[in-house]
This record gives C-alpha cells, sequence and structure tokens, in this order.
C-alpha cells in the first residue's frame, strides 16, 4: 500500500495542522498508509494545543512528489497555497471551509466543501459517517482547530455546526472549551518573541484577485499595539515581499481577540482598494476595520468583489 500525505496550507494554522492530523488518523482507521505533514512551522497557538492533547508535530516537508504519487489536501485547495509540486502529484481528495479556486485535477476526487466556520466540524462528520470513534486526543485537537478558526465562536464565519460540533468534542476531551480556548488564544497572541518576519509570515495566505496579486497576512494579538509598535521595521520587510513575489497590495490584519476588531497595514501600489473596499482612509498606512475579524468571510470576499469590479 502506497503511503499519502494529509496536509494543509503553507503557513499553517491551527486548523490546517489538527485538521491533517484528525484526518490522517480517520484514513488510517480505514486502513490507508496516511501520514499527516506540514508545509511550515508550527505558530505558538498550534503547539499549545499539541501540547495539551500530547500529539507529535506533524513532519515539515518542502516537497510532496519525491515522497508520494497520492496527496489528501485539507484546509485549502489553492494550488498557490499549496506545495509547490502540487501538479506532481494525485489529489485524492479535498476536505475544506474556503472558496474554491485555481483548482483542477486530471482525474476524479473525492471533494468535500461545506461553508462551516472549521474543516474540523467537517472532519467530525466524517468520522461519524464512518462509524469510527474519535479518540480523546484527537477530539481535543478538532476541538481546538474550531476555536482558533471561530476565535472562541465570535468570528462571523462561525456556525451552529461548528458550536455543537465544538461541544461535543470538548465532552469527549474533557475539557471546558471557553476556558481551555481562552487559554490557547492567548498562547497564540503572544508576540514578544516573534520577528517581524514571522509575524507577517505566521499566517499568510496569497490570492489573486482579478488582474491583481494580493498576500493578506494575519496575527492574533490581545494588545495591538504589541505589534504596530514596530511598524518601520514591519513596512521594510513586507515591501521586501512585495518587490520579491510581484505584489500589488500586502495586507497585514492585526486582530484584536477581545474586542473583536482588527487594525490592517496596507502596502502596495494598489492600497485604495482597502480604502474603497471598507470606506475608510489610510493613515499612515493603517485603518481601523470595526468588527472585522475572519480574512476568509469579512476580508477576502470584500476585496476580491473590488478588484473584480475594477478590471
Amino acid at each position: 500500500m502506497e503511503k499519502v500525505f494529509v496536509f494543509g496550507h503553507k503557513n499553517p494554522d491551527t486548523d490546517s495542522i489538527c485538521s491533517a492530523i484528525a484526518y490522517a488518523e480517520l484514513k488510517k482507521q480505514l486502513g490507508m498508509d496516511a501520514e499527516p505533514i506540514r508545509l511550515g512551522e508550527v505558530n505558538a497557538e498550534t503547539q499549545y494545543a499539541l501540547d495539551t492533547f500530547n500529539a507529535e508535530v506533524p513532519r515539515l516537508v518542502q516537497t510532496v512528489s519525491n515522497e508520494v504519487k497520492q496527496v489528501i489536501l485539507v484546509d485549502h485547495n489553492e494550488r498557490q497555497q499549496s506545495a509547490d509540486d502540487i501538479d506532481k502529484v494525485r489529489v485524492l481528495e479535498v476536505i475544506d471551509h474556503h472558496r474554491i479556486a485555481n483548482f483542477e485535477t486530471s482525474d476524479p476526487l473525492y471533494y468535500r466543501a461545506e461553508p462551516v466556520g472549521c474543516t474540523a466540524t467537517i472532519l467530525k462528520k466524517l468520522y461519524k459517517e464512518n462509524g469510527v470513534e474519535i479518540k480523546k486526543n484527537i477530539a481535543g485537537l478538532m476541538l481546538s482547530a474550531i476555536i482558533s478558526d471561530s476565535l472562541l465562536f465570535k468570528s462571523p464565519t462561525c456556525t451552529q455546526e461548528d458550536i455543537d460540533a465544538a461541544k461535543e468534542l470538548a465532552e469527549i476531551a474533557g475539557v471546558d472549551a471557553e476556558s481551555y480556548g481562552l487559554d490557547m488564544l492567548k498562547a497564540g497572541a503572544n508576540l514578544a518573541d516573534k520577528t517581524v518576519k514571522e509575524l507577517i509570515s505566521l499566517d499568510a495566505k496569497e490570492f489573486p484577485m482579478g488582474d491583481s496579486k494580493v498576500e493578506i497576512a494575519q496575527v492574533n494579538a490581545i494588545d495591538v499595539n504589541d505589534v504596530l509598535s514596530r511598524q518601520a521595521e514591519l513596512e521594510d520587510v513586507i515591501q521586501n515581499v512585495i518587490n520579491e513575489k510581484g505584489l500589488d497590495l500586502f495586507v497585514l490584519v492585526v486582530t484584536d481577540i477581545l474586542n473583536s476588531d482588527s487594525t490592517v497595514l496596507a502596502l502596495g501600489n494598489k492600497t485604495e482598494a482597502v480604502e474603497e473596499a471598507y470606506n475608510v482612509t489610510l493613515q499612515d498606512n493603517k485603518a481601523l476595520l470595526k468588527g472585522v475579524v475572519s480574512r476568509k468571510k469579512q476580508i477576502v470576499p470584500v476585496l476580491t468583489d473590488y478588484f473584480t469590479n475594477k478590471n
């Protein structure tokens, strides 16, 4: 039996890592030789979850085609967010909760995309559909993914399905979702030891929008000034990324997890997109976006609509 890699997107977040582990475990229970891997460094929030539930960090892999012929994608589908050599392997399955873009295959596949707040919510249903019991530590990881993606159920992406799944998973894992979740988010929001380069790449995704090339990075903070006090250095590093990748716009979203607002730092030759799309004025390249916490639901679609309508 050939090995199959299961992995989430580059610059992995808690959902990408935990869902890769959880789905690989399900596939192994069903007889597949599946290994969870990662395409980037593990952030502090994810590490907190892994430590709490005694889970190993998936192996870091730079390319996949040199080891396997078949892969399963979780928490992403867009090619620029996946393994660099994704075109050299067969994608067997995709389990995701994002928009579908830049994705095609030469073979039929199992594709499951649902408008829920987290990939792990879909995985919980897959465990049930396949009659496989969720282990205690796996339940904890899946709960962690839901808490992370939903910002402890405060994000507009959070659905009742996510809340119900989290409740059941918390019972299996033997933890209180609210208290554990706050501790996990606080662990991820501790940015004191992060370099500027790490801050802008911890959770960054690149998106084609119309004819424009946009990268959106997001960090969660208890005090946004922990990040923005380093603005000059941030701008230097972001400008280098813009030059290297030929980006039209780079948006750093600093989300206040206590007040559920975000401050954006926008650079590039199309920063007017942020101003016009959100009806704000950038001052010193920054603007406060009240009530905005979700990149998937409140930032990517808004900017995509702007660029699409402009072209």
